[in-house]
């Protein structure tokens, strides 16, 4: 079976031995656990950010840069393409873990959460991961002490040497880009919130505007939702022969309540409690499925321009 983690391993160690043209900065703990600044201090940039958003998805996604056309407004944006998207997306990617640990708090992504196993994710995914290292992306400003890597290194079941931690800030040009990145992840996520077996999804192809950086992490916290919310397109190829034009309507954005407004408004009218917010608003603004049995392709919700505009440059 393949281990996220050690494929993560070796993407990191790419990263750093490149620090200097990426714009990171490599520091090692005092108990020998390596921390890679993909933003906060270092200056990152879009290299770090594909380079985090890969490593996130333990090498079995990749990320490119082009731009997309919504109504005659040229935005930049990247694509997103993997073969095993259950794994990368959700196995590896999806931000499921809260680490708040002696005071720091960081949402924890990556393959680490694999090995630490610290959510019922994995039992339906069916995965059981095995590696001799471990590797975490946190979206934070600040840099985890000691005594938290150690912590995260005893979770995860390896030495606190063989852990890496990434951290980026979501007001970066790298928050902008990892979090952009997971707009094939968000209709995952959606698809198994929805009982939906994520394990026949065989093809993941998304795109996303990038937003600006925002003045500040909360903005820039705003900003990233929405590029997905309202401007993510995913196309998902699905084992079967299924209708599913159903599940299809379930899934854009659009599906949810709280649809229409900018997620700074939203999160702001739910006292900033995410666990006051529709779930099913956390979705690209767009899915395509296409079934491998029939060949047969349905689609709903649609990209809206005028919320990414009132989001970006209001």
């Amino acid at each position: 079976m393949l281990s996220l983690n050690d494929r993560a391993r070796e993407l990191a160690d790419r990263l750093a031995a490149d620090a200097d043209a990426a714009r990171v900065e490599v520091t090692t703990l005092a108990n020998g656990t390596r921390v890679i600044d993909c933003g906060a201090k270092a200056a990152g940039g879009f290299e770090a950010g594909r380079c985090f958003a890969e490593i996130c998805m333990a090498g079995l996604g990749s990320v490119a840069y082009a731009p997309v056309v919504i109504d005659g407004r040229w935005l930049p944006a990247l694509t997103v393409t993997t073969d095993r998207p259950a794994v990368a997306c959700l196995a590896a990617q999806y931000a499921g873990w809260r680490l708040d640990r002696d005071g720091y708090f960081a949402m924890a992504s990556g393959p680490g959460r694999a090995a630490i196993r610290a959510e019922e994710l994995y039992d339906d995914l069916g995965w059981d991961e095995h590696a001799s290292s471990a590797v975490l992306c946190l979206e934070t400003r600040a840099a985890p002490p000691e005594v938290v890597a150690g912590f995260v290194a005893e979770r995860a079941g390896v030495p606190p040497s063989a852990l890496t931690l990434l951290t980026a800030p979501t007001a970066s040009i790298v928050g902008s880009v990892q979090i952009a990145a997971r707009v094939v992840e968000t209709a995952l996520h959606k698809l198994h919130e929805l009982d939906f077996d994520v394990r026949r999804v065989v093809a993941g192809y998304g795109s996303c505007p990038l937003p600006p950086v925002a003045r500040d992490d909360m903005a820039a916290l705003g900003r990233t939702n929405d590029a997905v919310l309202y401007g993510g397109q995913v196309h998902l190829t699905v084992e079967g022969d299924d209708d599913l034009s159903e599940l299809v309507e379930r899934l854009p954005a659009s599906a949810s309540k709280d649809y229409g407004e900018p997620f700074g408004k939203v999160f702001k009218a739910a006292g900033y409690d995410f666990y006051a917010i529709d779930p099913l608003l956390f979705s690209p603004a767009q899915i395509r499925l296409t079934s491998l049995g029939n060949g047969r392709s349905f689609e709903a919700g649609r990209v809206n321009l005028e919320v990414l505009e009132r989001s970006f440059w209001g």
